[in-house]
């Protein structure tokens, strides 16, 4: 800016400065739209919706969790009428990844508007960064125990759910979606269906090794390399144990711009060769909240088919 205003000084006729004016002018208006076209804001977070009327009635809790000897909380989704009838529902358990935390989905996502109507109670917990596993190093963080048992007991006892497996999902984003498959191959009759958006599903092989800004955390988790614990929660040697009619219904979904591409390319190469009912979607997307907001509506949608509204 200052140049061109550089530029049409000095000697040149009342013509020449009008015209520079204009064009100093011009292109103060057009130059950021120009640049706001070309490069999106950094950390952009989804556009949020009006809230439907039958959005979801939303309550924050807390409760004791034995695994773990403390108060854990939780944030959870119930039917907008659900104070004015005496009907049971079915449950997602929604996980978060990792630095993330249970108000994630929440606040970041279109969540509350994507069930709008739905007769389901969501249940999104706070797990830390323990990436869903009790921890080989340090006994006390039984986090793999504190959803699959405490949690689950918590919300039944709480809530009007479905007890029943038929009625349970389960599902997450990244490190959320590696410890819902590994809950659900864990523990086949848990769930009727699991999802994993962008899962980091390579979290106890060598992801300590690919990403060493992830080492320190998983070391302490999954231990060092030949510990036990990493066979153990080792989601590709769960699915070679498991039994194929057993498992739940697996949805799968990546970015075509994920860093985790590659490995759920390769599990779901897995689940093809064992013949276990899944899907897999790969659209353009990276490893953002812009994908999650997006990606999560589809397996809400696939979801709904395999949840019961009955107890069998």
């Amino acid at each position: 800016m200052i140049t061109t205003q550089q530029q049409c000084g000095g000697t040149a006729n009342t013509k020449r400065k009008t015209n520079c004016l204009a064009f100093f002018f011009l292109s103060c208006i057009l130059m950021p739209l120009f640049a706001s076209a070309a490069e999106p804001p950094a950390h952009s977070k989804p556009a949020h919706r009006v809230l439907s009327p039958a959005s979801p009635l939303v309550k924050d809790a807390r409760f004791h969790s034995a695994a773990l000897n403390r108060e854990m909380r939780y944030r959870i989704y119930l039917p907008h009428d659900y104070a004015a009838t005496t009907v049971r529902y079915p449950v997602l358990y929604l996980l978060h990844g990792l630095y993330g935390n249970y108000e994630n989905w929440g606040t970041l996502t279109s969540l509350a508007n994507d069930v709008a109507g739905r007769d389901w109670i969501i249940v999104m917990p706070d797990a830390d960064d323990s990436w869903y596993t009790n921890s080989a190093t340090t006994p006390p963080d039984k986090f793999e125990d504190y959803i699959a048992k405490d949690l689950i007991a918590e919300i039944e006892a709480r809530y009007r759910t479905i007890r029943d497996r038929h009625a349970r999902a389960i599902a997450g984003l990244s490190m959320g979606g590696y410890g819902a498959l590994k809950l659900a191959l864990r523990d086949p009759q848990a769930f009727a269906f699991a999802g994993s958006l962008s899962g980091a599903l390579d979290a106890a092989r060598d992801l300590d090794t690919s990403r060493p800004e992830f080492a320190p955390r998983l070391l302490e988790v999954f231990g060092s390399p030949g510990n036990p614990a990493r066979a153990h929660n080792d989601i590709f040697q769960l699915l070679s144990h498991a039994t194929q009619a057993d498992l739940p219904y697996l949805y799968l979904a990546c970015g075509e711009q994920d860093r985790f591409l590659s490995v759920n390319r390769e599990f779901v190469a897995e689940l093809s060769q064992r013949h276990v009912r899944y899907e897999y979607h790969e659209t353009p997307g990276n490893h953002d909240w812009t994908y999650w907001d997006r990606g999560i509506r589809p397996m809400l949608g696939v979801m709904e088919n395999y949840l019961s509204s009955k107890a069998r």
